[in-house]
């Protein structure tokens, strides 16, 4: 591949059966295999013959809803994260595996040690996308009385961060393979134990997993508010954003890079991947007749639903024609979804949008980019984000299974490939090799908390 060329990293988002709410209905969507090992060995493959950076599954916590009533219409709520990569591992060598889990409701011993379990056994494909929870609903589900306020949701997964880190550093790769050589068991000795006292959270003991091939699993996050963004410049090594146009993807982009020397990092370091959900088709005419007919799968008062959910706010009493009420959905009262919240509604106001337009527009993407148009006028865009600065690459989040990941495999690919803009083939075996990130180095301990080995 030309190095005068930057190259995009890609990776690929398993949300249910499809990112659009009507892809399920879609007649080439296998809704009815949700349960079947298969469809999941099947996404896995495809995935790694489309050469993906890594593999991306949500993890669920709970049916979400707005003043009881349930935000979406999906097949089936998704299983569980890790279980559905470790499937995915035993059919794929090279694709990257990487697992959504919150900082919020877990726990970090129990997250370093399954992570490292499939890094392990993946031969270092593993990664971690650490979130923060604001599902309102989900406390009652995990033995808490409220929502954790925004900031402290943050300070708490830093916190979480670093126990992490911490067991993953208990084991020391050279000693491993020394041992191994040698023909020795490991010294349980060897391990090394540590304590950490934060504001959140107070743990001791190590780490019981060796480490893989790539060290440790490599960190994504996902956030874009002011806390999520330090904590990802200080901690993460790639980061997942929803950005809807160009210039905000710019915007967001050099403000992120710029936190990295605050913490002695550069821009290299870390990566910056933007959600991208297309629908394609041979001409720009057959692409937009598939909008449309996408469009149709979903009921009106269903869209805007899944528009109240992502704005946790009601809108059924507004009218559907009309515009967005801006001035009642407060961004500043809200514990949750601020930064998601501002996109939408800064995306409503610069496009006068009403209701049911905007609704159209977030059932095909949630808020991230959704593009219609012809393979080769999708790699034109791509091709132009990361050439002006918008982003490192892409989370491609297909409208629907198998169909619009077939196509984006077999016509998109293609020509990114024969632009000398992304790899032909895997050129190592880890997912850091696979993005070009060096050895994991440690993570600075939360300014509020002390560790001690």
């Amino acid at each position: 591949m030309s190095g005068s060329k930057r190259q995009m990293h890609l990776g690929v988002f398993l949300f249910d059966v499809g990112q659009h709410v009507g892809g399920w209905r879609h007649p080439n969507t296998y809704s009815d295999r949700l349960l079947d090992l298969s469809f999941y060995h099947d996404f896995a493959r495809m995935a790694e013959r489309g050469k993906f950076d890594t593999i991306l599954v949500l993890e669920h916590l709970t049916i979400g809803g707005v003043k009881g009533i349930v935000t979406g219409e999906r097949p089936f709520p998704q299983l569980d994260t890790l279980t559905v990569l470790a499937a995915m591992a035993s059919v794929t060598e090279k694709v990257g595996l990487t697992a959504t889990l919150t900082t919020t409701y877990n726990d970090p011993f129990h997250i370093a040690s399954r992570l490292s379990t499939l890094d392990l056994l993946s031969g270092g494909r593993a990664g971690w996308n650490m979130v923060t929870s604001q599902d309102g609903a989900a406390p009652f589900q995990y033995s808490q009385q409220s929502l954790m306020p925004h900031a402290s949701r943050y300070e708490r997964g830093s916190e979480f961060m670093d126990i992490v880190q911490a067991c993953w550093d208990s084991w020391d790769p050279e000693a491993v393979k020394a041992d191994a050589a040698a023909g020795l068991y490991f010294d349980p000795s060897k391990v090394r134990s540590f304590a950490y006292n934060g504001r959140h959270l107070s743990v001791s003991g190590k780490g019981y997993v060796p480490s893989s091939p790539q060290g440790h699993p490599v960190v994504f996050q996902s956030g874009s508010s002011e806390s999520g963004k330090r904590v990802a410049a200080e901690k993460a090594e790639v980061v997942f954003t929803a950005q809807n146009n160009l210039p905000d993807a710019q915007t967001f982009y050099a403000s992120l890079k710029g936190m990295l020397g605050d913490f002695g990092r550069t821009s290299d370091q870390l990566l910056v991947l933007s959600g991208l959900s297309p629908i394609l088709g041979s001409t720009e005419r057959e692409a937009k007749e598939a909008e449309a007919y996408f469009a149709e799968l979903v009921l009106p008062h269903v869209a805007v639903r899944v528009l109240s959910g992502h704005l946790d706010f009601d809108l059924s009493p507004y009218p559907l024609d009309g515009p967005l009420p801006y001035d009642e959905i407060d961004i500043d009262s809200r514990m949750n979804k601020k930064a998601r919240v501002q996109l939408i509604k800064d995306w409503a106001r610069r496009d006068k949008l009403t209701i049911r337009e905007l609704s159209k527009r977030v059932v095909a993407a949630g808020g991230h980019y959704s593009f219609v148009g012809t393979p080769e006028q999708l790699a034109d865009l791509m091709e132009q984000w990361i050439d002006e600065r918008g982003c490192d690459g892409f989370n491609i989040m297909p409208s629907h299974f198998p169909g619009g990941l077939e196509q984006f495999v077999d016509y998109v690919v293609p020509i990114l490939q024969r632009r000398g803009r992304f790899r032909r083939d895997y050129e190592g075996s880890t997912l850091r090799d696979h993005l070009g990130l060096a050895l994991p180095t440690r993570f600075r301990p939360h300014p509020h908390s002390s560790i001690s080995r």
